[in-house]
């Protein structure tokens, strides 16, 4: 494992449906060179089969494994920002993150998760018990430093705006589509400076 920085917390990268840890290249190339140690994190399955609390698990079993005892920083790319705040606000995570960053989330589902009776898919759904549950007691995630970004032509969290969670902090970035949040320059010089803000 790489070592840590001394000035900055590590950052997990959590992230979305059909995607691998291999989607972050770009952004985790970007941290290094700002001085931190990124850790893109593996879900398996991520298609849907599986709830999305058994992926939350294999968060908390990666920062129990490979940042034992440590506080880190999350960010979560779209069912990633779903996963990364059950981990927050159901498996403890609240006592290790610094900061909780979610780009393009489904916080309040998307229609398109109606395309497959998948079990993973049935909880992004609008107003579905998994949704519900995570946005009652949304207000722990002040304790995090919890912000949202999202586009507004965003076409997979359709309507864009359930990317916003209601009265948490929310960056608006007009990236053209979904995927590109995660190479936009401008995601990522918004990343860093959230990043390097003191807390």
């Amino acid at each position: 494992m790489p070592n840590e920085s001394p000035t900055h917390r590590p950052v997990v990268l959590v992230h979305g449906f059909l995607d691998t840890g291999a989607v972050f290249r770009r952004l985790t190339s970007r941290l290094a060179a700002e001085g931190y140690t990124p850790h893109a994190i593996n879900l398996r399955p991520n298609d849907g089969r599986i709830g999305l609390e058994a992926l939350a698990g294999q968060l908390d079993a990666f920062a129990n494994t490979r940042l034992a005892g440590q506080p880190f920083d999350l960010i979560g790319f779209s069912m990633g920002g779903l996963i990364a705040r059950y981990y927050v606000q159901r498996l403890g995570g609240i006592e290790r993150v610094g900061r909780l960053i979610t780009l393009a989330a489904p916080h309040h589902g998307t229609v398109w998760s109606h395309l497959a009776p998948l079990p993973g898919l049935r909880q992004m759904r609008p107003g579905s018990p998994f949704i519900n549950d995570l946005n009652r007691d949304a207000e722990v995630l002040r304790r995090v430093d919890f912000v949202s970004l999202w586009t507004p032509f965003d076409l997979l969290v359709f309507p864009a705006r359930r990317a916003i969670l209601a009265n948490h902090p929310d960056i608006r970035i007009p990236t053209a589509a979904h995927p590109l949040m995660l190479s936009d320059p401008r995601v990522h010089d918004t990343l860093v400076r959230l990043l390097d803000t003191p807390r």
